[in-house]
């Protein structure tokens, strides 16, 4: 109540008590948003917005995929994202560099930190990409091959889905994947594909579901799991022995039902810092009861806030402070990224990326129309007043 932020040069440069900061800044220019609620702006840190969603979302052509791409970036920023952690995996029908997709988002007032990752999708014959290789589809065998794991983990930003344990659906039906969910690599693989990144100074991370392949990856050493569908109770407890970091995503993802609100504040409440993300573009899991939605259509970065209010409230009702909650979309996927030390919180320091909004993102709204500002290193980007 009554607080103040003093920005300078895009850095937060005071926060404190508006009276005492007026005292201290005669002069200064005010954006008077007393009637509104101030929080750092959000991250996603797991989307597939450049590579896979244009061509989901838009008829689009190789001339128009990254224009397209552009235009899906926008939406995630007038929705209160500053940041994002874009999966590049190989795509059939994108020739496209990781230097294109770099190049593409270079002018957006957005930070874009990238994994590049290798994926299979399970197609009755498995089918595999990476990011590396592009659009060439490549073997299993490949996938272990030092030379493309060194190449995919020197490319890599952040450890996001660097390798697919499972098997994913992606956004085809249940009959177009029959091998969905099965466990691509042995665990001697995954030893020697994470001892690559680490040796080159980079964590890793996995797209993984069920018991089986959540094993694998904590056994292997894996830095962060992506989904983490189906944990159990004795693996989050190994997790947190491990120092793993979670990023769930409750509207789907993996051949498995999501991560439920009841089973985030499991995790939470082993102490594993989680971080919730949208997958987007990605069809709702039908099983994500806790969810509003109706149908297959595909939803995008401005349900952030939307599908992380249910855990988010029920955080709170178990006497979590706001600031915890809120960080699951702030400071927590900040840290994945490799960015805590630049945005994520209101702190003298750090980048000026806010929002000002009529209430706390996810606890007290979930409508992006409730997004009235938005500021980017300072500069304000979205305006709705």
């Amino acid at each position: 109540m009554d607080g103040a932020i003093a920005v300078s040069n895009g850095k937060i440069t005071a926060v404190g008590n508006w009276d005492l900061l007026k005292q201290q800044s005669p002069g200064i220019e005010v954006i008077d948003c007393s009637d509104k609620v101030i929080t750092p702006s959000l991250v996603d840190c797991h989307t597939h917005l450049l590579e896979f969603a244009p061509s989901s979302l838009h008829p689009v052509t190789p001339e128009t995929h990254l224009l397209a791409g552009k235009a899906i970036m926008l939406q995630a920023l007038s929705s209160g994202i500053t940041a994002l952690g874009e999966q590049i995996c190989g795509h059939p029908l994108c020739e496209f560099s990781l230097e294109d997709y770099r190049n593409a988002v270079a002018d957006l007032p957005l930070d874009v930190s990238f994994a590049t990752t290798s994926i299979s999708i399970g197609f009755e014959e498995l089918a595999h990409f990476t990011s590396v290789t592009r659009s060439r589809p490549v073997t299993q065998a490949e996938l272990v091959q030092p030379l493309i794991v060194s190449e995919i983990a020197k490319s890599s930003d952040y450890p996001g889905e660097n390798i697919f344990i499972n098997a994913t659906p992606a956004n085809f039906t249940a009959k177009e994947v029959p091998r969905a969910g099965e466990v691509v690599y042995s665990l001697d693989e995954l030893k020697g594909i994470v001892t690559i990144f680490h040796r080159l100074g980079k964590r890793i991370g996995c797209h993984v579901a069920g018991e089986k392949g959540i094993q694998l990856a904590l056994e292997a050493g894996f830095d962060v799991l992506h989904h983490a569908h189906g944990i159990t109770s004795k693996q989050l407890h190994y997790a947190k022995e491990l120092e793993v970091d979670f990023v769930a995503t409750p509207m789907g993802g993996t051949h498995l039902r999501p991560n439920s609100p009841k089973e985030i504040l499991a995790a939470f409440e082993k102490g594993i810092p989680i971080s919730i993300s949208t997958d987007a573009y990605l069809p709702p899991h039908p099983e994500a009861f806790w969810l509003p939605f109706v149908g297959n259509t595909l939803k995008g970065p401005d349900m952030l806030m939307l599908i992380s209010q249910p855990s988010m409230l029920l955080l709170k009702t178990h006497g979590y402070d706001e600031n915890e909650i809120l960080a699951m979309i702030t400071a927590n996927p900040a840290n994945i990224l490799g960015k805590e030390a630049c945005f994520g919180r209101i702190e003298p320091g750090l980048e000026a990326n806010f929002l000002v909004a009529e209430g706390v993102p996810g606890l007290e709204i979930s409508d992006i129309k409730q997004i009235m500002k938005v500021f980017f290193k300072g500069k304000k980007v979205i305006d709705r007043e």
